[in-house]
């Protein structure tokens, strides 16, 4: 191999083996990987404005994580969400909203769309992210997470409908599931929520 060539050579394999490490190729290292995750924490989500959000920003509050949706039954309990909100978020709780269209179709707006209507409708003030999948081939690496056996144990399974609910506490572990006929200001929720609110940080 002449001289040329091997500074050819090296300088095509650097670009190649750098290349693949700033991809995130070389160990398969992607940041939303839901079988390495150890918590909900160790996401990064995209909100509702388009904006990347690492969950961790959360690390030491309580969340409530809910899959929602537009013209549902259930989208009225977009009230009971904000109610809770506004009720526990002085002591360190958050409502986050996840937007999906997997059940009749039901989400079909783009990000803005839901945005206004979240805010104009029921004045949601609190966290909304971009829409994303709940369930099937497609879904969102965090809802692998939550619904996994593997990395859920306690309270894994399909999403059944919008507006399922999963409490985390505040080093990111899931400590408790609602379906969508728990509203969100009912005794069960709100007893758990305030449970978990007073437990140490």
């Amino acid at each position: 191999m002449s001289k040329k060539l091997s500074i050819l050579f090296v300088i095509l394999t650097g670009t190649i083996f750098f290349g693949s490490y700033a991809f995130g190729f070389i160990g398969n290292e992607t940041p939303n990987d839901s079988a390495k995750a150890k918590s909900v924490l160790d996401f990064k989500m995209t909100d509702i404005d388009g904006k990347d959000v690492k969950l961790n920003k959360y690390k030491g509050n309580v969340l409530l994580i809910v899959n929602v949706a537009s013209k549902c039954g259930y989208t009225p309990q977009y009230e009971g969400l904000q109610a809770i909100f506004d009720k526990y978020k002085a002591q360190g709780f958050y409502v986050l909203g996840f937007p999906a269209n997997n059940f009749g179709g039901q989400e079909p707006g783009k990000e803005a769309e839901i945005k206004e209507f979240c805010e104009s409708k029921y004045k949601v003030k609190f966290p909304l992210f971009a829409k994303i999948s709940v369930k099937g081939a497609d879904q969102d690496p965090l809802y692998s997470f939550l619904t996994k056996k593997e990395t859920n144990p306690n309270f894994a399974g399909d999403i059944t409908w919008n507006f399922n609910k999963f409490l985390v506490d505040r080093q990111g572990n899931v400590i408790a599931r609602f379906s969508s006929k728990d509203k969100p200001e009912s005794e069960a929720v709100t007893q758990a929520i305030e449970k978990e609110l007073k437990s140490k940080k």
